[in-house]
């Protein structure tokens, strides 16, 4: 089978990650993919018509760049964090390295809302049974936190942090971003790449993962899919961002995609609901935008290098931005 190269605006913010990583070609190890939305009042398609999925629609004026209600700092390669709502946590993936290397360096933070205490390496690889890659967008369903992580879905107790088990994902090689849905379901997205020191391509695997009673099995696979990255479950559907083709769209529980449209920018990473709003992250807009499927996508939050996949505190109303090479995560007002 032939596969589509990666396009050049997905190339161009993804080739610095890859010297972050260590690598020594100038080609990309890309942001990963995203975090689990918590439950928010479901997004709702608006009646103006779907933007051509080959022609985006105009970029909007950039916002001035905001000053963050808080910047926590000294994370490695953060590349989700997930609310904890029971807890009244944040939690933070950490790559700690290349994003697709399986060197069980992989951790997760544990941080207080005001940043007052950091519990840097609450899950660490390596200790107390853990084994951890590299960890990417996270999911909570009843008491257990599940982790993608490259080709398998990890799982662990939400409040110890001791290890479960995990879950292959047959096939996957970049498994990415993690969503719960509303019954008790886990759905998982494999953004179909490989890195290495050549630098990124696509490996043909783009699908997205239903998990149900300890098993996975494809809910939708192809090309087509551009690459998934961030999801979110909202209107009985799941939603799905693109890395590759800078595309929002949707799947329904048979896996039939619809409603697809390009945002303004590409190399999309998270997706949250906040309101009847859904906040995406860009690496290419180095920023977030705000909007509702078929309608204009406002660019509110600029200046973000890197942010990966984005959580939302829906106690307080904030946005949590994990900036992947900066290794800090920062919290806004949710606009």
């Amino acid at each position: 089978m032939t596969h589509k190269l990666l396009p050049t605006a997905l190339l161009a913010p993804l080739a610095f990650v890859l010297a972050a990583c260590g690598g020594s070609e100038p080609a990309p190890a890309p942001p990963p993919p995203a975090a689990a939305p918590p439950p928010a009042t479901a997004p709702v398609a608006s009646a103006a018509p779907a933007p051509s999925a080959e022609t985006p629609p105009a970029t909007p004026p950039a916002p001035a760049k905001p000053t963050p209600l808080l910047s926590i700092k000294d994370f490695a390669t953060p590349e989700s964090v997930l609310y904890d709502a029971k807890a009244d946590v944040y939690l933070v993936s950490n790559v700690n390295g290349a994003p697709n290397a399986a060197d069980n360096n992989g951790f997760i933070s544990r941080v207080t809302p005001d940043g007052s205490k950091v519990d840097l390496k609450w899950i660490e690889a390596g200790k107390k049974g853990v084994k951890l890659d590299a960890p990417k967008g996270t999911a909570i369903v009843g008491n257990t936190l599940y982790v993608a992580d490259i080709s398998r879905l990890r799982e662990f107790d939400a409040t110890s942090g001791k290890p479960k088990g995990e879950i292959a994902l047959a096939g996957a090689t970049f498994a990415n971003d993690v969503a719960a849905g509303p019954d008790g379901k886990v759905y998982v997205s494999d953004s179909g790449i490989k890195i290495d020191d050549k630098g990124i391509a696509p490996t043909g695997t783009d699908a997205v993962y239903v998990v149900e009673k300890g098993k996975a099995k494809v809910l939708a696979k192809g090309d087509d899919l551009g690459h998934p990255n961030g999801l979110l479950w909202a209107n009985d559907k799941l939603w799905v961002v693109t890395l590759g083709s800078g595309e929002i769209y949707s799947l329904d529980k048979a896996g039939k995609k619809s409603d697809g449209e390009k945002l303004p920018k590409g190399a999309l990473d998270g997706i949250i609901a906040v309101g009847d709003s859904i906040l995406v992250s860009s690496w290419e807009a180095q920023g977030v935008y705000k909007g509702k499927p078929g309608g204009p996508w406002d660019f509110v939050l600029s200046g973000l290098k890197a942010p990966a996949d984005i959580g939302f505190d829906s106690k307080r109303s904030l946005v949590l931005v994990p900036l992947f090479q900066d290794n800090a995560v920062e919290v806004y007002a949710a606009p």
